[in-house]
This record gives structure tokens, C-alpha cells and sequence, in this order.
């Protein structure tokens, strides 16, 4: 089967001053495709999603959304993509339900405002003010108004920013669901795990370039990232030792554990063995990981994503 390319983004720039935020960003979303944008804050992830928005005009590049150029084909084009923006505000003492009702009549095709509430668990909600709602409430809303035209095209920058866990799993299940439904979603995010749960594909974006494009398990797969070995001891190591074993590149530590990165997994857990043996210290557990977004990120740009 033939996949439709519902975005297509070539070499798009975008200047800001002296600021050259966007330098020849390239890629494209087939139609049911979760598609990511991933990067530090500053990368150049929002420009892209407002310049493909329709919000931004660029310095150069094309830019088609369901064969659609943002910047010209008017109502046609808004009315096949949905937006939830990094941050959505409402009047304080609209309602829930006033504000689907009203999003809801711009557009000559709508979904029922019934249907959303219930889909988006807002239906003990509908009468609440905007200032009353919960940080996922909001967020839940905002994607609930982002279908109110059931469009093709779905556009969410930094979703899940600031929520809890629990309200960012949520997010998440509902973002999987649209999928089923063939909606083509770009999601803007700097958080790994988000990244590597939800997204079929990922462009890697810093500095304004994409320095990276495919599948999680592709890039992994492509990348020469070190495995990490993570160990937790009995006693806390004092002299740097770890730093040392054979085939570590980097030793880090996070709460109570040691991060070991490692080139040559096997020889380095003869070697920490050994190390323990010769301290009179004790292993309490010893987890191997495969390489992550965040380690690919650091390989390629020498930093760790929220750096």
C-alpha cells in the first residue's frame, strides 16, 4: 500500500535577527504517523511547527500540508489541521462546554460537543469555569478544541509539559487513540521517553538542523551509542576508580547509582567485579540498558538534552 505524505517540509530557514533559528529543515509525515520533532529548548522545534502552522511566515523553504501551502490557501488549509499550542488561555469564566460550542462554529464541519467532553473525561467539567480547571484539565480541553474541526493534520508542541506522570500518561493514551483513527500527529517534545513511547519516527533537531531522522529502534540501531550499565553498591565509591574500567567512557552518578557507559559491556563487568573484590565492597544490582534517545542526543552533539 502507497502511504499518503500529508507534510512535507524541505529546506526551511528562518531568521530572527541575528538569530538564524532555522537552517535547512527537511523532512516529511505520511498520513497515521505519530511523527516527532526532538530537541533542547531553542532548537528550532516551535519555529517549525508555527512556520508549517501557517503561523510564521520563512525565509525559505516549502512547506505543504495535505498538499496545502500554509500561507495561501486560506480557509482550505485551517480547515484540515487541528493546533494544540505549547500554552492555551482561555477567558476565566468561560466554560468548558462554551468554549468547545464556540471553537466548534468556526468551522463548517465539526465533531458534537457531547462527543468530546466524554472522549476527553471533561463531561463532569462542562459547566466549570476555565480558572477552575486542573494543569491536565487544560491540557485535555485544549486537545479536545484541536478536534473540534476533525481534521487531518494534528499539531501538538510540547503537550505533556509540566504535567504529572499520571496526567502525561493520559495524554498519551489519547494521542494513541487518535492514531488508530489514521490522523497524522507532529508532536514537538525535549522528553525522551515521550519521544521513544508514542513517536513511529523522530527528527533530532539542535542549532536549527535535523542531525538525526527515523524509527527510535532505527537510530539506536544506527547509532555507535554506549551501552549503559547502571550499578548500585554497598559502599559509595570515593577515588573515581569506576571511570577506569576497561572500556568505560564515561562514569556518571544519579541519587545512589553509578552510570557506567560503556563500549565493551562483558570486559567491563569483569573488571567492576574485580574492582568490588579488591574494595571489600558488594554489587546490590547491576541493570544493562540498551541506548536511548538521550544517549544518541549526547553522541551527536557532544551534550545531554536539557543541557
Amino acid at each position: 500500500m502507497i502511504s499518503t505524505t500529508n507534510i512535507e517540509v524541505e529546506n526551511l530557514t528562518k531568521r530572527y535577527g541575528d538569530v538564524e533559528a532555522l537552517r535547512g529543515v527537511s523532512f516529511s509525515v505520511n498520513e497515521g504517523e505519530i511523527f516527532g520533532l526532538l530537541g533542547p529548548n531553542g532548537a528550532g522545534k516551535t519555529s517549525t511547527v508555527e512556520i508549517i502552522e501557517g503561523l510564521r511566515t520563512p525565509d525559505g523553504g516549502k512547506v505543504r500540508v495535505c498538499g496545502l501551502d500554509p500561507q495561501r490557501s486560506g480557509d482550505d488549509f485551517k480547515f484540515v489541521i487541528g493546533a494544540a499550542l505549547q500554552s492555551t488561555a482561555l477567558p476565566d469564566k468561560m466554560r468548558v462546554r462554551e468554549a468547545l460550542d464556540l471553537f466548534g462554529s468556526f468551522y463548517p464541519r465539526r465533531r458534537g460537543t457531547a462527543e468530546l467532553l466524554k472522549r476527553f473525561g471533561l463531561e463532569e467539567k462542562k459547566n466549570a469555569f476555565y480558572s477552575h480547571l486542573s494543569g491536565g484539565q487544560k491540557q485535555r480541553l485544549a486537545l479536545a478544541m484541536a478536534l473540534v474541526n476533525d481534521p487531518r493534520v494534528i499539531f501538538l508542541d510540547e503537550p505533556t509539559s509540566g504535567l504529572d506522570p499520571q496526567v502525561r500518561h493520559e495524554i498519551y493514551a489519547v494521542i494513541q487513540e487518535l492514531k488508530k483513527e489514521n490522523k497524522t500527529i507532529l508532536i514537538t517534545t525535549h522528553y525522551i521517553e515521550e519521544a521513544e513511547h508514542l513517536c513511529d519516527r523522530v527528527a533530532i533537531v539542535d542549532h536549527g538542523k535535523v542531525i538525526a531522522l527515523g524509527s527510535p529502534r532505527e537510530l539506536k540501531e544506527r547509532s555507535g551509542a554506549v551501552t549503559r550499565i547502571t550499578v548500585r553498591m554497598a559502599k559509595p565509591e570515593t577515588n573515581g576508580a569506576l571511570s577506569t574500567l576497561e572500556g568505560v567512557t564515561e562514569c556518571r552518578t544519579e541519587a545512589d547509582d553509578y552510570l557506567l557507559y560503556s563500549t565493551r559491556v562483558p570486559r567491563t563487568i569483569v573488571a567492576l567485579v574485580k574492582h568490588l573484590e579488591e574494595q571489600h565492597n558488594e554489587l546490590i544490582s547491576l541493570e544493562i540498558s540498551a541506548p536511548s534517545l538521550e544517549d544518541i542526543f549526547l553522541e551527536l552533539t557532544g551534550r545531554r538534552l536539557r543541557d
